[in-house]
């Protein structure tokens, strides 16, 4: 909303994608997760907005948060029983900072507690970009 109080809306692709948080990236755009259309959504200040498909079905992505390093927005993926990381510097949004080794089940920087299978799938040239934290085990 601007000072004036116009306020300007931004339609996201996924049609009833039911949004579920919203978080400032340290890249600069604002990170959301699509509760029902399993996707992480990035929205520049200028409304350009991309999205990320999950890897697991139906895993109800929901909280975002940015990392204490502030080179990864944290995510929840609900129905997974699952934690995933975005690392910016590794995908390419942002330069310098940490670092992660190994390679996981998705590609992606191997997860520091072992597991796999979760993360970003397709998309946008991903990468990197996302891997399975914690898993809790029924």
């Amino acid at each position: 909303m601007t000072t004036s109080g116009t306020l300007t809306e931004f339609p996201v692709p996924t049609v009833s994608s039911n949004l579920s948080g919203i978080v400032a990236g340290p890249d600069g755009a604002l990170w959301f997760s699509e509760y029902s259309g399993n996707k992480i959504g990035r929205i520049t200040t200028a409304g350009a907005i991309t999205e990320y498909p999950l890897l697991a079905a139906a895993s109800g992505p929901s909280d975002l948060t940015v990392g204490p390093d502030n080179t990864s927005i944290w995510f929840t993926e609900e129905t997974a029983f699952a934690i995933g990381k975005i690392d910016l510097v590794a995908a390419g949004f942002l330069t310098g900072g940490g670092s992660t080794t190994g390679t996981g089940t998705t590609g992606a920087p191997a997860p520091s507690g072992g597991g796999g299978g979760c993360g970003l799938g397709g998309g946008a040239a991903l990468g990197a970009l996302s891997l399975l934290i914690a898993r809790r085990r029924r």
